[in-house]
């Protein structure tokens, strides 16, 4: 609505095979029938707090929930052809039901307004729709998040969404994926790598946003919607980077499939032998660096409810580096064979530093 992106992002063959509510229900219900039942029980509780007047939205973005967390499972999920270890419908949901959840359980449901709970949960299941698009460091905003934002907005247009009556709304979800955008310094970074690849060598965008706004949208600050739309592309950034303060099993887990993604992404075979120092680099160097120099909160209520568990796994983080550097590149060290012996071991270092 305010960025100009390329409108060259059309609708994919998984969009045409799921087009409306009605047929991402259908495959949720298959797939995944629990889902509408965490569905089902939010938008009750989003009713409990904020009364009949929020009743349209939370129907409407029920319908828009449904489609875009069926679509993301279609195409790069659990149930589609095109799997991809990290970014799928789990990531998704571990953002929509557990750190949403946690954020609502720390600061309270009248933190903030109903539309902007709303508008939270559908960027977890939005923010990452495409994945396939061609990098390109030209701009700020990557190609996946463009085309995640385009198809977002055929959603939102989908499910009864009005871009005149609900600009707020679509103001935030354009915002919000756009700050998801991780800037890959193409100064250090070569063109040809893939998004996966790159994520642990860059920022997010949402901290820049605003200066970013000062230049492609002068005079941004005097609108009341683009105002929030920034606010909530903070938080936004905090709930999706916030793997850094999930338990530390889960915290290495999340690296782990990171890699997987960043090993297919790269065209490398996770068995063969190309794949194993780029996973041992990935898995050591790139989980300190992107913990401690590329990951800072960007909003008070993201860091009021995750800093705390952010700092418990620091000393973790380190020591899990510094063991999985030991085994593999330390004095009289034995190379690993392939990167899946690599991702083995970094698990059972993970079990061994729980102990």
């Amino acid at each position: 609505m305010i960025l100009r992106l390329t409108s060259n992002y059309g609708p994919d063959a998984v969009e045409l095979e799921l087009p409306d509510a009605f047929s991402g229900r259908a495959v949720l219900i298959r797939h995944r029938p629990d889902v509408v039942q965490l569905l089902t029980q939010r938008h009750a509780m989003l009713l409990a707090a904020f009364g009949s007047k929020l009743a349209p939205m939370i129907g409407r973005a029920a319908d828009a929930l449904t489609l875009s967390l069926a679509r993301f499972g279609s195409r790069h999920g659990s149930w589609g052809e095109d799997f991809h270890h990290y970014h799928n419908e789990n990531h998704a949901l571990e953002i929509l039901d557990g750190r949403i959840g946690r954020l609502m359980n720390h600061v309270g449901l009248q933190a903030m307004a109903g539309e902007d709970w709303v508008a939270l949960q559908l960027f977890a299941t939005c923010h990452d729709l495409r994945q396939r698009e061609v990098v390109d460091f030209a701009r700020p905003v990557g190609n996946n998040e463009a085309a995640s934002i385009a198809e977002t907005f055929r959603i939102l247009d989908v499910c009864g969404f009005d871009r005149e009556r609900d600009r707020g709304l679509y103001l935030d979800l354009e915002l919000m994926i756009a700050g998801s955008t991780f800037d890959a310094r193409p100064g250090a970074t070569p063109a040809s790598y893939n998004t996966a690849e790159v994520a642990a060598t860059g920022g997010a965008l949402a901290p820049r946003i605003g200066a970013y706004l000062d230049q492609s949208v002068p005079g941004w600050r005097d609108d009341a919607d683009i105002q929030r739309a920034v606010e909530l592309a903070q938080i936004a950034s905090d709930l999706d980077t916030a793997n850094v303060a999930e338990a530390f099993p889960w915290l290495a887990e999340s690296a782990s499939r990171l890699c997987q993604e960043r090993e297919m992404r790269s065209g490398r075979d996770l068995r063969a032998e190309e794949s194993a120092m780029p996973c041992v680099g990935f898995l050591s160097d790139g989980q300190v660096r992107y913990f401690f120099e590329l990951h800072r909160f960007c909003s008070e209520l993201g860091e009021a409810t995750f800093a705390a568990t952010k700092a418990e796994n620091g000393p973790k983080v380190r020591s899990l580096a510094d063991a999985l550097r030991g085994r593999f590149k330390g004095e009289g060290a034995t190379p690993p064979s392939s990167g899946l012996e690599v991702v083995r071991e970094f698990s059972r270092l993970t079990l061994a530093a729980l102990v």
